[in-house]
Formats: C-alpha cells, sequence, structure tokens
C-alpha cells in the first residue's frame, strides 16, 4: 500500500477501501420502501406514511461497520452502494442496463436487484412515483422545452434539497427534540384551528421519526457489542465498544465528546438522505465552529489529542466519499454527470457575533482535505476581512497542488446576500454556502433548486423568431425574425420577451411539482432539524421553514454577453456584416465565412477583460435575468432568486445548440458559471475578476467563477501571494466566490489519451472536483481550452 503523509494505518486502509470499491446499485431501501408502502397505504395520512416508512427502512436495513472505522453508518449495505428511490423515479429495467454499462458514472446492477426491480418495484412503483406524476401533469409547451434543453427540472429524478445543519443537533438530542413535539401537540387547537388535523399528522409523523433515528443507533450499538464479543484483537475491541458507547448516547441525547458530535451529524446525514433523495445531500455547515467546544473539552480534560481529533475527522472524510450521488438517467444525468453527491463542509468565515470564526479544528479540517484527497465531501473555505492571513495562506497552498480543493467563499457577501433577502443577522452569519455555490440560512431555510435555465438558447431562438432549428420544434413566442430588427433596442426587447416567457413556462411548472411534493413526498425526518417546522407544524416541503426560497439557475453569461456584443458592434454600430449573413455563417457553422469567424472572436468586446463595452452588455443581460425571476412567489410562502452556476450542464446546454454569433461551434458547450467565455478573456486573471465584479453577486443567492493556472505560475512564496492577493481583491470587490484548476493543458491532453496514466488525476469541474477520468470527453475538452491565467 503506497504511504500518504500523515495518515495512519487505520485511515489509509479506511481510505483504500472507499477510493477502489465498485460502485454499485442497492436495491435494499427500494424493498424496504415498497413493503411499506403495501402496509400501510391508505390506511394513515401521508406525513404518517413517509414516517412509517422512514421507521422500517431505519429497523431494518443492513448495518455496516467496516474494519477499523471509528464513525458507523452507510447509506447502504456497504462503501459505494447506492441506494434508489422508487417513490421518487421507478427506473425501468434499460435504466439497470445503461447504469451497468456505461464507461463513466456507472453502477453496477447484480440479479438480484433486476429480479426484485422486476417482481416488487416496477409493478407497484410504475404508475405512483413522483416523475410519473411530474410529467403526467406538465403543459406540452414545457415538455417541449424540458426535452429540448430551454430549462431541467431537479425534481425529475431527485427531492427537494438545499439541506444543511446548524448548530441545534449538538445542543440538543433527538429525545429532547421528541419533547419538543409532543408539547407542541399538546398546544394544537383542535376546536378553532383548520389546520388542526394537517398539524397533528405532521408533528406525529416527526415523533416517529424520532423514535426511528434512535432505534437506528441503538442496532449499532448492540451489533458493535456483538463483534466486540468475538474479536481478539484489542484494540479493535476497544473501537467496537467505543463506537458502541457513542451510539447509547447519540442521537438519543446532545453528544457530549468530538467523537460523539461527529457520529450524531453523521446519523442525521444518514436519515436525512435515506428519508429521500435531496438535492443536494445533506451538508454540515460551520463543522469546524460546531465542532470546537468539544475540541476544546477533550483536550482539556486530556480523552482528546490534535492527532486523535483529526484522525476521527479523516473518518468522516471516508464516510462522505463512501456514499455516491444516487444513480441519475437521461437529462438529469447531463446536467449532473458525477458521483459527487455535493455535500459542502465550509470552514473559517465568522462567528455568530461577528468575530472571526477561525479556529484550531478550522486548521485540523485543511489538513484533513490536504491529506485524504478524496472528492467527497467538497471542501471550502470562507474568507472574511477578519479572516487571519496564515489561514487564507494555508488554503492556497493547498489549493495550488492541482486538485481542486478548497473552493473560495466571501463571508462578508454572504451575509450581504442573506440579509438583502431578508434573512435576521444572526441567521445570515450563520449561514454559507452549500452544494456548488449557492447561499443559505443554513439549519432555517428550504432553499431549493428547481433547474437550470439556457440563457443562450434563449438568445439562439430570439433570432429564429421562436424556431429551434436543432429539434426542428417552434418552442418560443414569434417576436419576430431577426433580420428586420432595425436595432439592437429591438433585438434585445425581443430576446426580453422570450426570456419572460420560458421563465413563466419553468415557474408555472414548478408550482404544479412543489404542491405535489408538498402532498405526496413530505419529509418529517427533515423538518425536526429544521428551525420553526416543529412549531408550525407543517413540512419542510410545505413551507414549514423559517424561510422559503425557491432558485432557477442561469447558465451561460459568458456566452450571452459575447453574443450580444457581436450583434451590437458589429452589426448595429460598425455595420462589418449584416444579421442576414450572421445568421447564415451560423448555418454553415462557420465553415467557409473565415472573415466573420475571425471578426466576431478576434475583435470584438469580451467579457472576461474589464472591457467596460462588454461588461456593461453582461450588467444588462444580468439585471434583466435577475429582474424577470427575483420576487416571484412560490407555492410554499416564500419567493424566487438566481443563481448562476452550471454543475455539467453548460456541456448538456451546448449540445441542443447551433453555432452561436460570438464564434462558438454548433453543439459545444457554452460557458460554466460567470466565468467568461473559452479563450474569450485574454488580459489576465485581474481582468477577469473585474469584469466579474460588475455583476451586483449580492443580488444573486450565489454565482460560480472557475480560474486556471499553471503550477508555474503559482510556484514559490510570490506565486502563492498573488494567488491570495487575487482572491482578497475580488472579494474587496464583492465577488461570491472563485476556485482554481492549477494543472498545464499539456497534463491534461495527456491524461486523455493515455487514461491509464492518470487514474488519480483531479480536476475543478464545476462546484465540485472529479476524477478527470470520470468526464466525458466534451467536458474533458471544455476544461482544457479554458484559458491559463497568468499574472505577467
Amino acid at each position: 500500500m503506497m504511504e500518504r503523509r500523515g495518515m495512519n494505518e487505520r485511515i489509509q486502509k479506511l481510505r483504500e477501501q472507499s477510493v477502489n470499491a465498485e460502485p454499485h446499485l442497492s436495491i435494499e431501501r427500494a424493498r424496504l420502501v415498497t413493503e411499506a408502502y403495501e402496509k400501510y397505504l391508505g390506511t394513515v395520512e401521508t406525513p404518517i406514511l413517509r414516517a412509517l416508512t422512514f421507521q422500517h427502512i431505519m429497523e431494518n436495513k443492513i448495518l455496516c461497520i467496516n474494519d477499523g472505522e471509528l464513525i458507523v453508518g452507510e447509506k447502504g449495505e456497504l462503501p459505494q452502494s447506492a441506494p434508489i428511490f422508487p417513490e421518487l423515479c421507478c427506473h425501468t429495467l434499460e435504466d439497470f442496463d445503461v447504469m451497468d454499462k456505461r464507461k463513466i458514472i456507472f453502477f453496477k446492477v447484480n440479479d438480484e436487484a433486476r429480479k426484485v426491480q422486476t417482481e416488487k418495484i416496477i409493478p407497484f412503483w410504475k404508475n405512483r412515483s413522483m416523475r410519473k406524476l411530474i410529467m403526467d401533469r406538465m403543459a406540452p409547451e414545457w415538455i417541449d422545452c424540458y426535452e429540448n434543453g430551454i430549462f431541467t427540472e431537479f425534481m425529475e429524478q431527485r427531492g427537494p434539497g438545499h439541506t444543511v445543519a446548524d448548530g441545534k443537533m449538538y445542543q440538543r438530542g433527538f429525545l429532547d427534540f421528541k419533547k419538543d413535539i409532543q408539547q407542541q401537540i399538546a398546544r394544537l387547537d383542535g376546536l378553532h384551528d383548520e389546520e388542526f388535523y394537517a398539524k397533528k399528522n405532521q408533528l406525529e409523523a416527526m415523533s416517529i421519526c424520532c423514535d426511528a433515528i434512535i432505534a437506528y443507533s441503538k442496532r449499532y450499538a448492540a451489533y458493535a457489542r456483538k463483534l466486540a464479543a468475538t474479536e481478539k484483537d484489542e484494540i479493535k475491541r476497544a473501537d467496537l465498544l467505543s463506537i458502541a458507547a457513542n451510539c447509547d448516547v447519540v442521537p438519543a441525547h446532545k453528544p457530549e465528546t468530538f467523537a460523539q458530535a461527529i457520529q450524531m451529524y453523521w446519523f442525521v446525514h444518514i436519515g436525512v438522505t435515506t428519508e429521500i433523495n435531496p438535492w443536494d445531500a445533506f451538508s454540515p455547515g460551520r463543522l469546524d465552529q460546531h465542532l470546537y467546544p468539544f475540541y476544546q473539552k477533550g483536550v482539556a480534560d486530556g480523552t482528546l489529542t490534535r492527532e486523535s481529533a483529526k484522525e476521527l475527522l479523516e473518518c468522516l472524510w471516508v464516510k462522505f466519499n463512501n456514499q455516491p450521488a444516487p444513480p441519475k438517467v437521461g437529462i438529469t444525468l447531463k446536467e449532473s454527470s458525477t458521483y459527487t453527491d455535493f455535500a459542502n463542509i465550509n470552514t473559517g468565515g465568522i462567528n455568530a457575533d461577528g468575530a472571526d470564526g477561525v479556529n484550531e479544528v478550522s486548521y485540523l479540517i485543511l489538513e484533513t482535505m490536504d491529506e485524504m484527497k478524496l472528492l467527497q465531501p467538497s471542501s471550502n473555505v470562507q474568507i472574511s476581512k477578519k479572516t487571519p492571513h496564515q489561514f487564507i495562506k494555508k488554503a492556497c497552498e493547498i489549493s495550488r497542488k492541482g486538485w481542486g480543493q478548497p473552493a473560495f467563499y466571501n463571508t462578508d457577501e454572504i451575509v450581504e446576500e442573506l440579509l438583502r433577502a431578508g434573512k435576521d443577522i444572526a441567521d445570515a452569519r450563520q449561514g454559507g454556502s452549500s452544494g456548488c455555490v449557492e447561499t443559505g440560512a443554513w439549519g432555517k431555510e428550504a432553499y431549493i433548486l428547481t433547474g437550470y435555465l439556457n440563457l443562450p438558447k434563449i438568445l439562439e431562438l430570439t433570432l429564429t423568431n421562436g424556431f429551434d432549428q436543432v429539434s426542428q420544434k417552434q418552442l418560443g413566442l414569434k417576436t419576430g425574425f431577426a433580420e428586420d430588427f432595425k436595432t439592437y433596442e429591438e433585438l434585445f426587447a425581443a430576446f426580453k420577451q422570450q426570456l419572460h416567457y420560458f421563465v413563466d413556462v419553468k415557474v408555472q411548472g414548478n408550482n404544479i411539482i412543489e404542491l405535489l411534493y408538498a402532498k405526496h413526498m413530505p419529509v418529517p425526518f427533515l423538518s425536526i432539524i429544521t428551525s420553526d417546522c416543529i412549531l408550525s407544524g407543517k413540512d419542510y416541503n410545505a413551507g414549514g421553514a423559517r424561510y422559503n426560497t425557491n432558485y432557477i439557475q442561469g447558465v451561460g453569461i459568458g456566452t450571452l454577453t459575447d453574443c450580444l456584443s457581436v450583434l451590437k458592434y458589429n452589426i448595429y454600430e460598425q455595420k462589418r456584416f449584416t444579421l442576414k449573413e450572421l445568421l447564415q455563417a451560423l448555418d454553415d457553422d462557420f465553415v467557409g465565412h473565415d472573415s466573420i469567424f475571425n471578426l466576431v472572436t478576434n475583435r470584438t468586446p469580451k467579457y472576461g477583460n474589464d472591457d467596460d463595452y462588454a461588461d456593461q452588455i453582461m450588467t444588462e443581460a444580468f439585471n434583466l435575468y435577475h429582474d424577470e425571476v427575483t420576487g416571484r412567489k412560490t407555492m410554499r410562502g416564500g419567493v424566487y432568486r438566481i443563481d448562476m452556476l452550471p454543475t455539467t450542464c453548460h456541456v448538456y446546454f451546448g449540445s441542443v445548440m447551433g453555432a452561436s454569433p460570438n464564434g462558438r461551434r454548433a453543439y459545444k458547450p457554452v460557458s460554466e458559471g460567470i466565468s467568461p467565455e473559452k479563450s474569450a478573456d485574454r488580459k489576465g486573471p485581474t481582468a477577469v475578476i473585474k469584469s466579474a465584479s460588475k455583476m451586483d453577486h449580492i443580488r444573486t443567492g450565489g454565482t460560480l467563477l472557475n480560474q486556471k493556472f499553471t503550477p508555474a505560475v503559482l510556484a514559490g512564496d510570490q506565486g502563492l501571494e498573488n494567488l491570495t492577493a487575487l482572491i482578497r481583491t475580488y472579494f474587496s470587490l464583492d465577488g461570491h466566490h472563485i476556485q482554481f484548476n492549477v494543472i498545464d493543458r499539456k497534463t491534461l491532453i495527456d491524461a486523455q489519451n493515455h487514461p491509464d496514466d492518470y487514474k488519480d488525476l483531479i480536476v475543478r469541474v464545476a462546484g465540485y472536483s472529479d476524477h478527470f477520468n470520470n468526464l466525458d470527453r466534451e467536458l474533458q475538452n471544455e476544461i482544457i481550452e479554458r484559458t491559463e491565467q497568468s499574472f505577467a
């Protein structure tokens, strides 16, 4: 076994097991869910049904204690087992074959799983799954937009996210939560409250879930003692008895030790992600700040050392990495083609009182992510004006090693985002980013991503009178033929009409989906740990959280900006060629139109170069999108906001588009996040951040900026100081987020051509990192083609 710096033998073995295990589909959860529904469906109200289903799973799922681990709990039977959720998406046998046989992001499917799916799961769930309910109820125009790349839909195969923990689970156990629930039931007014019965059902469902998670831990305590009774190795026996003792305490009671605090979080993580399949996975929020009191106590009383604390953190990292994102198919796979399930750990930032939040555990987490070098959990650092230089420098040292972590977030800007969105100052200070870059008030907000919107394709349809030349369908409004627009303002007005129409279609569909989830898929376990759900007697999916926000994620702002710049600058101002000539060049994918191609690619103002001409167009397009979405009402009593991020959707969105006015070839990816179009940013990283900062990030719920450097550019103390200064400068301009690939083009091309020689190569994709070999060729090419920046 290859020795890894800093890891002890225990962690090396656990890491190797996690990395080398083959991702495979687990049929166990699907079987247990079906058993529960067959027993209870029609006999109890839906919240109780969902709670009894959760209880059935937690009381019967196979337990797993991997050799040497100190933190226990798996979503499936083994590491890299991926459960499926037939109540959300009932996979066909053809889906199973695709999962099993695809070359990347595969899940091996055994004969037993196929047999159970055929005989038990499909007959029961084929016409009951949320995917079936959703698709049957969507309007024809929604279906056309979804199938042809105008937008995607997160809840088509996964449950609502985002779900992030605050500190309550470290101060209270589930017996305490159950007491709160029972007291709230006692306060219900059955004479005057018209929602009495619904609230009673919801609260009783939460109470059942408290019992279920406690039963799960008791099973683990008994199992650990059973293994200890026959274990001959004294160290392993002691570890198993320690696990049992921890499971005796949490989650029934509040944790008392560092190990119990981690185990408490992990049991809750398993509970949330077993109850439903949330997009994104549950995240621990400010893990360093939550764990710090336990660390201080353990060190003070001599029961914990710095090294033993780090060992426990590294065990937690392995647990995250053991859980691949549940299998996806079709468009949902295309928008997020990765095993990463987007659990995102924030480190640093500020405390609830506004003071610097960096502590000793913050540095332990940096060391842990550096030593483990695992895809999961995604790790980031929050940087505020108060963050010590030593901390950001240490994070930059890890980042320049070139495996894509950590990402960097602007704490001060995040707090401003949350305040502008109506959050209390205390809640804002304790919030942050999760998933890729999305901002929320942790433990108190249901901030749900509903899907990506293809901004460049909407412009493409504006140029073709709403007719999609790829699908040969009339997807948009008939706003006129592009050749007839006499001014840029007329063209932009037509784009505005198209954008309004497509957002209307998206939100109308969202409204139906939101109501379906509130009715059919309550999440009483998650509701227990989300502030105000107990108080209100309402479910997380039905507006019970303190704050409720929906997001539509805009994709391709860089491509959109440069296309608009080409149209405005070359056609309406400089009159270098006509719109008719440009449209012909687009139809021909620029073949035979070298002059036009040169003008649009090399002699037109582009976003990412601190060029006010292009950047003003960007801000106009951004403001239009922001104003079109933000403030719309949701069905849960909240409002809509926007994020600017793509996951892998920028590749999919490009694949359903012809050539673009900015010189982008047909079917190639559009720009990702708020990053400039590939190779359009030619004046260095400082120009990029100055362009990006002209967007009002504070009016969003998150923006994503990727930058790429060669290792030589960041070498030595000067390279490190340059990177640190770049981050500080961007954040002083109210940038939300920035992350880095530190690798040269030659290495990436060699890795593409000789994948067996680069099995461990990790790159930053969007809001996550992934193995280069796990990316399809188009996404590999997109990363290769990103501009290599230099400070020279």
